[in-house]
């Protein structure tokens, strides 16, 4: 017996399934790698299938019913649509929402563009280390907390704007008990809240700007405004893009702050969808009801998210 036929033996049948995940052949190892990676996302997926993708399902189907918790699910169809189709108080609050949305985006985006410029600009780092921070802290309050803290800031009779707009001689304004400036009075405690957050994702897309973009224009004099207009805006566009899209979700989810603030009043000039969708459910026990109206947002939210997206083809940048 020669030594060649010694160290060579017939390869043995073995188990198809070790064969398969052998790490001694190139696809074996991708497939280890593969199972892996699936292993460390699946709590993830189990969590959005179990909380996000599961309660949306039955909020669909829910809408199709009568249910009250008490008796059994009764079907009646599109009722509870046509019902919403002919609501006025729905209609009031998606105009609350959008009158909102539009004002809080806006002061959103100008305002954490504004700061993550200047804060980019600061030569000492110890400082815009200081400053990040601090522009930061509010998004980690809680939503109740803020809204309690600023409703009563925004007191009409004891509230300290008032008090200091006195001694400029200014007379107390209703920030909170008038419908033409309460929903004014909600954006701007929203936009404290959340200002950190976009004024990061500001920040960050300034960061990996590259800087020699910049250097040249200034070899070839450009000025301060020209650089922002021709140069920075534009690399920035992608960055814009997604501050905007999810600023824009969010805030067509308002409740915590005109809930809290304003339980939706005077009358119904601070009340939102999503406030009719708690009252609905939980106030009236409602919750077919309940459930079109969030099917609703949800079908706006999706077409407001699309537009954006359609828009950005004309503005954003791609580098």
């Amino acid at each position: 017996m020669t030594s060649s036929a010694v160290q060579s033996p017939a390869p043995q049948p073995g188990n198809p399934l070790t064969r398969w995940f052998r790490a001694d052949t190139l696809d074996g190892v991708r497939r280890q790698r593969a199972i892996l990676g699936y292993l460390f996302i699946l709590p993830t997926i189990i969590g959005l299938l179990v909380f996000i993708v599961g309660p949306m399902v039955g909020s669909f189907g829910l809408s199709f019913y009568k249910w009250n918790v008490f008796r059994p699910p009764e079907f009646i169809g599109l009722a509870n649509f046509e019902r919403l189709a002919s609501d006025a108080r729905v209609f009031v609050s998606f105009k609350n929402t959008f009158i909102l949305v539009a004002m809080t985006v806006v002061m959103l985006e100008a305002l954490a563009l504004a700061l993550a410029l200047s804060v980019y600009r600061l030569a000492n780092r110890a400082l815009a280390t200081f400053f990040r921070t601090a522009y930061f802290l509010p998004v980690l309050l809680s939503g109740a907390a803020v809204a309690v803290t600023l409703g009563y800031l925004f007191n009409k009779d004891f509230g300290v704007i008032n008090y200091y707009l006195g001694l400029l001689g200014v007379p107390k304004i209703p920030w909170l008990t008038s419908s033409d400036v309460v929903l004014f009075s909600i954006a701007l405690t929203t936009v404290w809240r959340n200002l950190g957050f976009t004024f990061i994702i500001y920040l960050g897309g300034l960061s990996s700007m590259p800087g020699e973009v910049l250097e040249a224009a200034e070899v070839d004099g450009a000025t301060g405004l020209q650089k922002f207009l021709k140069i920075t805006l534009p690399l920035l566009s992608p960055t814009i893009l997604f501050a905007v899209v999810t600023d824009v979700i969010k805030m067509l989810q308002f409740f915590d702050e005109p809930f809290i603030m304003t339980r939706g009043g005077p009358g119904d000039s601070s009340r939102t969808v999503v406030m009719m969708m708690y009252e609905s459910g939980f106030g009236n026990l409602e919750f077919g009801y309940a459930s079109a109206i969030a099917l609703v947002l949800f079908s706006v939210i999706m077409i407001v998210t699309g537009f954006q997206f359609y828009l950005s083809r004309r503005w954003v940048f791609y580098r």
